[in-house]
């Protein structure tokens, strides 16, 4: 018996650096609208300003950490509201399954932030050391001191984009102009250095050298997209029955494509569409636009590459018309999930137009559930966490009631069923609720307990906001 002691073939191989080509045409400007106004939004949210009154932040986005609060222009979301952050990110996701049931990964191709940020650098790429050809040529070369010269500059732009990149992160979550200020000076928190620091190498790695093996590998939603996807969805595919047979145009016989490989030269992932849907594309329509030119200088029509569904691809082999873009649009799928995307964000709208300026909790002290006092009349205790949203202090009135019984109240170290709330704050207050030793409430094991809270306001700004919290109170039974 012979043994092969051949060495097995190799399954895995480097990675190979992809030099997309510039091309221009209508997806090209469309990204670079989108890039420019999404890293502009970004960068710049942090500094904008807007008053909300002498006793709250002045920036107009904010995650407020050490208050526990997030601010959005004229909106303000407390500790105790996060179903409002949970409900966005539930509009997030069923935007993004309503997008890709319509047109497939193009919130991958534009707007993903690793494609967005993979853009910008490979622009800054192409500035320092020219298009594809010029950059492949770089890249085989012997290392010399153009090649060190034109990666220093290069790898120097990247890293200061990084370093805005994480610098603009930690604006929003303080005071920019300050942060600013105190990063310079060398006297921020270490946190912000830190931070600074993580997200700068990320992004420098990410968009610099990682790219496309991000999208196609780290990214979840390559693998997932597949159920969101059917035959009427829009995506970018090549119209082979035209194209081929490959090859000149000037020999008869043979289709539109002329294989000059322009679609593949442009693509950011590298692959060739007419190999047919591809986990890695991310239907950017890069490629669209180089066809397009191609198919403009020989005179030929466009849309060799296109935005087609499966459906159209069946229709055009047979001869027929395509349907409308409408009806890839707006057919069950789509039409469920924007209904699901508006119904949640009417939700938060109602709810947060309908919500308070103050709130209150009510946790029972039960150690001991009750105490008997010297007239045989049973007292419980009663946390209260009294929240003042107003930007000044406002007194709350305490009251509480329960069925067929007359209760006694008093707040502890307060002269009267009052208590001063500071502005923007949460203020815990003990309340002692009394039952006679002759009433139902005190016989009873368990009695109903409904107590109140309204905002006294002030004299100069007066409020009609009264809210309650149901509870128990416990009786000797």
């Amino acid at each position: 018996m012979s043994h092969d002691n051949s060495t097995p073939p190799n399954l895995f191989s480097a990675q190979e650096p992809i030099f997309p080509r510039r091309v221009k045409g209508t997806f090209r400007t469309l990204k670079w609208w989108i890039m420019a106004f999404t890293l502009g939004v970004y960068y710049i949210t942090p500094w904008l300003r807007w008053d909300r009154g002498p006793n709250l932040p002045d920036q107009a986005v904010l995650v407020d950490l050490a208050h526990r609060r997030f601010f959005f222009f004229m909106i303000e979301i407390w500790p105790h509201e996060f179903y409002f952050i949970a409900g966005l990110l539930i509009m997030a996701g069923l935007g993004l399954f309503l997008f890709t049931s319509a047109a497939g990964r193009v919130w991958c191709g534009y707007a993903c932030p690793q494609t967005v940020w993979t853009d910008l650098y490979i622009l800054v790429e192409r500035w320092v050391e020219g298009d594809r050809n010029a950059r492949l040529r770089l890249y085989h070369q012997a290392w010399n001191g153009e090649k060190v010269r034109k990666r220093a500059v290069k790898w120097t732009i990247w890293l200061l984009i990084g370093l805005a990149t994480g610098g603009a992160w930690v604006f929003y979550f303080t005071d920019a102009p300050t942060l600013a200020r105190d990063l310079v000076a060398g006297t921020a928190h270490p946190v912000a250095y830190m931070t600074i620091a993580i997200l700068t190498a990320t992004t420098f790695v990410f968009g610099g050298f990682a790219r496309e093996q991000i999208c196609i590998y780290a990214c979840p939603w390559p693998r997932i997209q597949a159920a969101m996807m059917d035959e009427d969805t829009l995506t970018i595919g090549y119209r082979d029955w035209r194209g081929e047979p490959r090859g000149k145009a000037s020999v008869a016989g043979n289709g539109d494509c002329i294989d000059c490989m322009a679609c593949v030269n442009v693509c950011p992932m590298g692959i060739d569409i007419r190999d047919g849907q591809q986990m890695a594309c991310i239907t950017c329509g890069l490629c669209i636009d180089a066809c397009n030119d191609v198919m403009t200088r020989l005179d030929k029509p466009h849309s060799l590459i296109g935005y087609l569904a499966l459906t159209d691809e069946t229709a055009e082999r047979a001869g027929k018309p395509r349907k409308s873009v409408w009806k890839h649009v707006f057919r069950p799928r789509t039409i469920v999930y924007t209904a699901l995307w508006a119904g949640v964000g009417i939700a938060l709208i109602a709810a947060l137009f309908l919500r308070t300026e103050i709130d209150v909790n009510v946790t029972p002290v039960r150690n001991p559930q009750f105490v008997v006092l010297s007239d045989g009349s049973i007292r419980n205790t009663y946390e209260l966490r009294l929240r003042n949203k107003h930007g000044e202090d406002r007194w709350f009135a305490i009251s509480a009631s329960a069925a067929g019984s007359a209760l006694f109240l008093t707040l502890e170290g307060q002269e009267d069923l009052r208590v001063l709330v500071p502005a923007n704050e949460t203020k815990t207050q003990k309340l002692y609720v009394t039952a006679a030793h002759d009433t139902g409430t005190a016989k009873a094991e368990r009695t109903d307990l409904r107590i109140w809270v309204e905002d006294a306001g002030t004299t100069a700004s007066p409020s009609t906001d009264r809210v309650h919290h149901d509870t128990v109170f416990n009786g000797k039974g």
